[in-house]
């Protein structure tokens, strides 16, 4: 079977996502105790080697623009393959806190590298009427990547964690080959004096932006404390791994993000993500040691979390498709921040209104921010499937 240009330049994006921000991203949390144990690092040690790891997607994030302005979109795809293959063999076989954070860093900037240059090489290289469903595709593949990651912890659980990253280290290599095999070099883009200057993608991007705010920040509190959740249940040790399977596996509806947005418009899909996590952090905040929320939790989590990230994708590139790959940079970096800011935050409300609280205070923003980025769609007056363009 032959696929169309936005069918191999999905597939190719999917798998690469899939394995940065899918399993990269979120390995270290996941080993974490193991290598506490392990390594008999403190918690200080182990904060610092965290902090680290965003730097270095934040990093990933801010020069793969310029590499892609000077080698093409392609490039910085291939660097973070690299980062993400050659960071992972590092942890696998690290036996003192200096290996392990240049490993951890390495393999956490690979998320940055390669998710917005696809924006850039989807407006370039796919058909307009299957741009959505590419980009949708692409973001989607951290689900699998959540899929596999869990698979890979549970026969950790019978091994060693050092089993999680030797499987990352070989997804990331099979993916690099995929990438190289079906996304064509791409060229910088011609003419950048054409574009449009900071000042009026600042100007298209608020709404994205402020989106991308709360989005992120919501979602970062959930991944932080659901694990603490778990643990101070009754539930299994495999409820962890389990639950990173279940949001990958229901994330999987993400595919369809770009359809939908068609249909209904990209702020209506953004607003119903924030409703959807929300509604995780609700039933998180209450689950106590009940399997059944827990689970329900993770499920709805999974559908809000992939669809969230894929309507950013498909947002930006409706909006600005001349610089779609700077767009979601931008928006990708706001996030980032946020992200930091929100544990923060958020760990130090705990001590005042315990956790299962902070959590439901956490969705009440995500619902409210819903309602408000519903009302702005609605006060804009633009047909159906044509809002947030």
């Amino acid at each position: 079977m032959t696929l169309s240009p936005g069918g191999r330049i999905g597939l190719a994006g999917a798998a690469v996502v899939g394995v940065a921000f899918g399993m990269a991203r979120y390995a270290y949390g996941l080993t974490l105790p193991d290598i506490r144990e392990d390594l008999r690092l403190s918690e200080l040690v182990l904060g610092l080697v965290a902090s680290a790891t965003f730097a270095g997607y934040l990093a990933g994030l801010l020069l793969a623009g310029r590499l892609a302005a000077r080698r093409g979109s392609r490039a910085p795809t291939t660097v973070g393959g690299a980062c993400g293959a050659a960071g992972a063999v590092i942890v696998t076989f690290a036996q003192s806190p200096g290996l392990l954070a240049v490993g951890v860093v390495l393999a956490g900037s690979a998320g940055g590298w390669v998710w917005a240059p696809y924006s850039d090489i989807v407006t370039r290289s796919v058909p307009s009427r299957q741009q959505p469903r590419a980009l949708a595709i692409i973001t989607t593949g951290t689900s699998g990547g959540l899929v596999l990651l869990g698979a890979l912890a549970v026969l950790a659980a019978v091994g060693s964690w050092r089993l999680v990253w030797a499987g990352i280290a070989l997804a990331a290599v099979a993916a690099a080959l995929v990438n190289l095999r079906l996304v064509p070099r791409t060229r910088p883009a011609p003419h950048p004096e054409a574009r449009p200057g900071a000042s009026s993608l600042v100007a298209a991007l608020r709404v994205p932006a402020a989106y991308s705010v709360v989005y992120f920040a919501v979602v970062v509190v959930y991944f932080t404390y659901a694990a603490d959740v778990l643990d101070s249940g009754t539930l299994p040790a495999a409820a962890v791994p389990a639950l990173y399977a279940a949001v990958g596996l229901t994330g999987m509806v993400g595919v369809a993000t770009g359809t939908l947005a068609q249909r209904l418009g990209s702020v209506r899909v953004a607003a119903l993500c924030l409703a959807t996590v929300g509604a995780a952090l609700v039933l998180l905040g209450l689950a106590g040691s009940s399997v059944a929320a827990t689970a329900a939790s993770a499920g709805i989590f999974g559908m809000g979390y992939m669809t969230g990230s894929a309507v950013l994708a498909v947002w930006t590139a409706e909006l600005v498709p001349e610089r779609a790959g700077a767009a979601f940079t931008a928006c990708l970096v706001v996030g980032a921040l946020s992200s930091v800011a929100a544990p923060a935050l958020a760990g130090a409300a705990i001590p005042a209104l315990g956790l299962g609280s902070l959590l439901v205070v956490t969705a009440a923003v995500s619902l409210l921010s819903a309602v408000a980025l519903m009302l702005y769609g609605f006060s804009q007056g633009a047909a159906v499937g044509g809002i947030g363009r």
